[in-house]
């Protein structure tokens, strides 16, 4: 009865987000011949959104605009060229680049081989990232031009430039960045492809399905402060998605600023959304306030996607730079990533409307709760409550819930709990709910709080590696 009863929610999201619309009988054919040959997963989305509108807009960068078919088509022939590099299920690629659509034709492409995708931080220096692919495993690289010295080492003094054995591939990232004379000086390589010289000599047939689904692994600093990869399939299920639409009013066809990082796990998620949704993505390389507005407004956005301190800098905004843009389109500014003051959830719907909605979680645990703009306006520091098919748990320093309003540690129950680092750590597990190493406490109306950090329990294999006392230093929520 409770599993009929998380069916029924979730199609009411669904049908609420208009997914369930009629579409054209050719159309919808096409798109389960889709699903049945790659399976319910970014592969599977991408084509499934080019079969049922393969006319619109995926994604619009400051190079132009690709529409649905178009990344369907190019993401094969990459595919193709990939594979018969050897690219497949058992090849881990570094994707090290900006928000473009070279960001979002190599995700389709690696999905369809199923290979593991490591999101990389473009902040990272390059002996750091050079590790982490060392680490990884991974022997392809993808990433923009600017980031080839960082991936090869060519950038350090002293540097031969060497690879160790990584093949580099230059995404199509702007005006000149696909132009291989503007690396002459920075590498001594002598054979760089492009994903645009990939699209071009790759067979165009769909490309057989991979054995098995790739898998995507984000990267998390966790407490330590080294980067740690926290793998998670690529799907993009029923119970992912419905969860999100239950709580935000993503719907089909929203054109959106994605703004926060792709790379990061709150970016990637809303791409995951986008390729469920069929939505257009407005994607820029660098964040721009001003112009982060001006894309709301030339594109008649209905969703952007930020982390809070972009909401801060186009709050900060001279009020006739910010009266210039009509933002009126907006019905969901969608938050995660780092602490949402609530001061600034205040003052950008006083500013922009009640349109904001602000997401707590992480990424071992996806999300744990969603904060609606009522929620906000009832109390501006909460985290909001748990989504469909998510439960929230207070536990004390031994296990056991601690009474309504009282501090604890906040543990997550849902599907979307990784199964561990790629080094073999784990977070703590309670009755199959996982630590999100923060503190927080539950108020009367089941709103959350964090209130700090737990420095929780780290688990690796059988042992414990460490716990230490909680800090509960925070007053915000983080995103």
């Amino acid at each position: 009865m409770a599993r009929l009863t998380a069916i029924a929610a979730s199609a009411r999201a669904l049908a609420t987000s208009g997914l369930l619309r009629p579409v054209s009988p050719s159309r919808l054919v096409a798109a389960a011949a889709a699903l049945r040959h790659w399976g319910v997963n970014y592969a599977g989305g991408f084509a499934a959104s080019a079969a049922r509108h393969p006319d619109r807009p995926c994604v619009i960068d400051p190079t132009g605009t690709l529409t649905w078919r178009q990344v369907d088509v190019r993401s094969d022939a990459i595919a193709n060229a990939l594979a018969d590099r050897g690219v497949g299920n058992d090849t881990v690629v570094g994707l090290l680049c900006r928000n473009h659509a070279g960001f979002v034709v190599a995700t389709a492409a690696l999905s369809k081989l199923g290979a593991t995708v490591l999101l990389a931080n473009t902040g990272f220096a390059g002996p750091q990232l050079r590790e982490v692919l060392h680490r990884e495993g991974a022997t392809l690289v993808v990433c923009d031009a600017e980031f080839v010295p960082l991936v090869t080492g060519s950038s350090d003094a002293g540097s031969d430039a060497s690879t160790n054995g990584t093949t580099v591939v230059v995404a199509d990232a702007g005006p000149g960045t696909s132009d291989l004379t503007t690396l002459a000086d920075l590498t001594t390589l002598a054979d760089l492809a492009t994903l645009a010289d990939l699209a071009t000599t790759g067979a165009p047939q769909r490309p057989p399905a991979p054995q098995r689904p790739g898998r995507m692994v984000i990267l998390t600093s966790g407490t330590t402060g080294t980067p740690k990869g926290a793998p998670r399939p690529q799907s993009t299920g029923l119970d992912t998605a419905s969860a999100m639409l239950d709580r935000i009013p993503y719907r089909d066809g929203d054109v959106t600023v994605l703004a926060a990082p792709l790379f990061h796990a709150w970016g990637f998620a809303n791409l995951g959304l986008a390729v469920f949704l069929g939505s257009t993505m407005v994607l820029r390389p660098r964040f721009d306030p001003a112009t982060a507005l001006a894309d709301v407004a030339a594109h008649r956005a209905s969703v952007l996607v930020a982390v809070p301190v972009m909401l801060q800098r186009m709050c900060d905004l001279p009020d006739h730079v910010i009266a210039a843009h009509d933002t009126s389109t907006l019905r969901a500014v969608v938050l995660s990533g780092s602490a949402l003051p609530g001061a600034l959830a205040t003052r950008w719907m006083d500013t922009f409307g009640d349109n904001l909605f602000n997401l707590y979680g992480s990424t071992e645990v996806g999300w744990a709760t969603i904060a609606t703009p009522a929620d906000l306006r009832a109390d501006p520091s909460t985290a909001g409550r748990p989504p469909l098919h998510t439960t929230v748990r207070i536990l004390d320093d031994d296990g056991l819930p601690v009474p309504t309003g009282t501090t604890g540690r906040i543990f997550v129950g849902s599907s979307l709990l990784f199964d561990g680092y790629t080094n073999g750590d784990n977070k703590e597990v309670i009755d199959g709910h996982m630590s999100t190493g923060d503190t927080g406490r539950l108020d009367a109306a089941g709103r959350l709080r964090v209130e700090g950090r737990s420095d929780d329990m780290i688990v690796s294999g059988a042992r414990t590696c460490f716990r230490v006392k909680w800090k509960n230093s925070l007053s915000a929520s983080p995103g």
